[in-house]
């Protein structure tokens, strides 16, 4: 089972790319509750250049209040992660965690369900970038 859904942003910088995917999460009714710059971070802890490569985590509050009425342990897996990263070749991906295969380990058929209407909506999200 594939993890995520991602697309390669033709022509835009890493900088275009981080706020086209928050305007296009904000669409689908999810905000960035922490944004967390993974190049910065190595560099400074441990002197490690890396690419470009931010961690957004989104979060839409109604499906997760939703999800923690029905597993309150469900929070060690909010929220919903996106990355955007720059490759060698210049090139910027986004990727979106597929809720499906990161709920699939907890048994809770009110979750399946939630996890299939987040999952559509991430999946809008990846699919709109452009």
């Amino acid at each position: 089972m594939n993890y995520c859904f991602s697309k390669v942003l033709e022509g835009k910088s890493f900088d275009e790319a981080v706020e086209i995917v928050t305007a296009e999460l904000k669409k689908e009714g999810f905000g960035i509750l922490n944004e967390i710059d993974l190049q910065a971070t190595l560099k400074n802890k441990i002197d490690v250049d890396f690419k470009k490569y931010k961690i957004l985590g989104a979060c839409n509050p109604g499906f997760a209040h939703k999800a923690l009425l029905a597993e309150d342990k469900i929070g060690l897996f909010l929220p919903c992660n996106v990355i955007v990263e720059e490759h060698e070749n210049g090139q910027v991906e986004v990727s979106a965690i597929d809720p499906m295969a990161s709920m699939s380990s907890v048994q809770n058929e009110t979750l399946a369900t939630l996890a299939a209407d987040v999952q559509a909506k991430m999946k809008a999200v990846i699919q709109n970038l452009s």
